[in-house]
């Protein structure tokens, strides 16, 4: 299967170059990445140039202007733009384990997304990870990461399980498989039939609103929770504003009181 996988970003180089070595030391080779800036300053495109000379698999820039946060619009830029049948969508503070790839293209399966897990840590832990420390994968290592910062269980379970046991942690888990920003993945053609993601959205629910629809359109979530892997790095949220929140929501209820799949604010527009 060849992939693609979506990064979206931000004006954050420092976190995106670690996230660029993270899918230069993939164990599934068969893949491009697409880094979906939602116009970011110069830095971030001499960042990427500097890495896509040397790449072990394509890295393609998506741009657009700033003007103002609107990550969904150029997401809906990238999935039509993407070359392959399968797309990753993933965040540019988000290092991916070396097998990230080659689990979300094992457990890929038709009429279904797959929900992947973060491990949410903290400003000393995100700064500490070094290039050597992504390359030799410690830094998914629980007691090198402990070391740094403290661990709650969740994140614990996510990095410390084998394959057997992140199986029957996926199946006991509480949480419903969710589209979410970090770390999900489905088919293009799903993507496209629902019009991908509604730029009406602000921060705050826009991932799992687009899973939401591809639910109503009979897409069923798969969790992989326990299985694919990110560190999410630390960062503020400045865009987070109540309004933006009380809107999505608003949105989120709509889709699934009127079972919608396909939304007028998307890649096509009405």
């Amino acid at each position: 299967m060849q992939v693609s996988v979506i990064v979206s970003t931000y004006n954050a180089e420092e976190w995106l170059e670690k996230v660029l070595i993270g899918y230069s030391n993939q164990t599934y080779k068969n893949f491009e990445v697409i880094i979906a800036d939602d116009g970011s300053r110069e830095l971030t495109k001499e960042l990427i140039d500097t890495y896509a000379a040397n790449y072990p698999v394509p890295l393609r820039h998506l741009w657009h202007e700033d003007l103002g946060y609107r990550r969904q619009e150029i997401l809906n830029v990238a999935i039509p733009d993407a070359k392959h049948e399968y797309i990753i969508m993933t965040d540019g503070d988000c290092i991916p384990r070396k097998d990230f790839v080659e689990v979300h293209v094992k457990y890929a399966e038709k009429g279904r997304f797959l929900s992947g897990g973060y491990c949410k840590l903290g400003m000393k832990a995100s700064k500490k990870i070094t290039k050597d420390d992504i390359l030799s994968n410690i830094c998914f290592n629980v007691k090198w990461l402990s070391s740094i910062e403290k661990l709650n269980l969740s994140n614990k379970l996510k990095l410390g399980a084998n394959n057997f046991l992140a199986t029957i942690l996926d199946v006991i888990s509480p949480t419903t498989p969710s589209f979410n920003n970090c770390n999900s993945s489905g088919f293009k053609e799903d993507m496209i039939a629902i019009n991908g993601y509604d730029e009406r959205m602000k921060y705050g629910g826009p991932d799992r609103e687009f899973g939401e629809r591809l639910e109503n359109y009979g897409i069923r979530g798969k969790q992989i929770r326990h299985k694919a892997i990110v560190l999410h790095l630390d960062h503020a949220r400045g865009y987070k504003t109540p309004e933006s929140l009380a809107a999505n929501l608003a949105i989120r209820k709509e889709v699934r009181d009127k079972k919608i799949k396909w939304t007028p604010f998307g890649i096509k527009k009405n």
